[in-house]
C-alpha cells in the first residue's frame, strides 16, 4: 500500500503539517509506504493555459509539478491538506491544481482520498470544498473530510466538529494526534477492505457522463492525450 500526502501550506511547522505528519506516522507504523510531500519546498512553475498536455498527455513544463502527478497515479491513496486563504485553498494547493492531471484525465479514478483544510474562520469550510470537488470530480473515493479551527499562526485548536471528539485532550498536541490517529485508520481501513461508496460512485457517474466525457470527445484529437489515459485506466474504450 502506497499513500502520498500533500501539504499545501508554505509553513512547514504549521497547524496544517502537524495534523499530515500525524497521519504519516499512524500510516507508516501500519506498514504503509507513504511518500511526504512539502508544496512550499517544490519547484512548480505556473500553468501556461496551453492545454498542450491533453493532446500530449504529459505537461511540457518537466518539473516538480509533473512529477507529482506521476507519483500520485501509482499511488492507492492521497491526502491533500491546506491551510485557508481568503476562503479558498492556499496558492500551492491551487498551482497543483492547475497544473496536476485531476479532473478532466481522472487522475485519482478508484484512489482512497482525505481532504483537510484548516483556518481561523469559516472560510476553512469553502476551502474544504474544493479538495472535496477535486477528489470527487477526478474520481477518487473521498474516505474522509475535515475542516478544522485554529488560531493564525497557531496549533492551538479551537473547535473540531467533524470527527466527534467529545472527550478534552489535555494538550492540544495530543488532540491533534488524536484526530490524525482516526482520520488516518479510516483511511487504511477503506483502502485494505476496498470500501465502496455507491452514493459517490454515482454522484461521479452523472458528471463524467453527462459533463467532462461530453466535452472532451467535442475536442476530437486535441484531447487524444486524455483519450488515451482513460483507456488506460479502464474507463473509456
Amino acid at each position: 500500500m502506497k499513500i502520498i500526502i500533500i501539504n499545501g501550506s508554505p509553513r512547514t511547522p504549521g497547524f496544517t503539517a502537524a495534523l499530515l505528519h500525524g497521519m504519516e506516522e499512524t500510516l507508516k507504523q501500519k506498514g504503509v509506504e507513504v511518500d511526504f510531500f512539502d508544496l512550499g519546498k517544490l519547484t512548480m512553475a505556473q500553468c501556461a493555459g496551453c492545454c498542450a498536455c491533453y493532446t500530449t498527455g504529459h505537461c511540457h513544463l518537466n518539473d516538480d509539478a509533473e512529477r507529482l502527478s506521476l507519483l500520485i497515479k501509482d499511488a492507492d491513496g492521497l491526502i491533500l491538506g491546506s491551510p485557508t486563504y481568503a476562503s479558498n485553498v492556499s496558492g500551492l494547493m491551487k498551482l497543483l491544481i492547475d497544473r496536476g492531471h485531476f479532473v478532466i484525465e481522472q487522475l485519482l479514478t478508484g484512489k482512497y482520498c482525505v481532504t483537510v483544510a484548516t483556518g481561523e474562520n469559516y472560510g476553512n469550510r469553502d476551502a474544504s470544498k474544493v479538495l472535496k470537488k477535486l477528489v470527487l470530480y477526478s474520481g477518487g473515493r473521498l474516505t474522509r473530510s475535515i475542516a478544522m479551527n485554529a488560531p493564525f499562526n497557531s496549533i492551538t485548536i479551537t473547535s473540531e466538529k467533524k470527527t466527534n471528539l467529545n472527550e478534552p485532550a489535555t494538550t492540544a498536541s495530543l488532540q491533534i494526534s488524536m484526530i490524525s490517529r482516526k482520520v488516518a485508520d479510516h483511511l487504511y481501513t477503506a483502502i485494505s477492505k476496498k470500501k465502496k461508496n455507491p452514493i459517490q460512485k454515482l454522484h461521479h457517474a452523472v458528471i463524467f457522463s453527462f459533463g467532462i466525457k461530453p466535452f472532451v470527445k467535442r475536442k476530437g484529437s486535441k484531447y487524444k492525450g486524455v483519450l488515451n489515459k482513460w483507456k488506460e485506466l479502464g474507463i473509456y474504450g
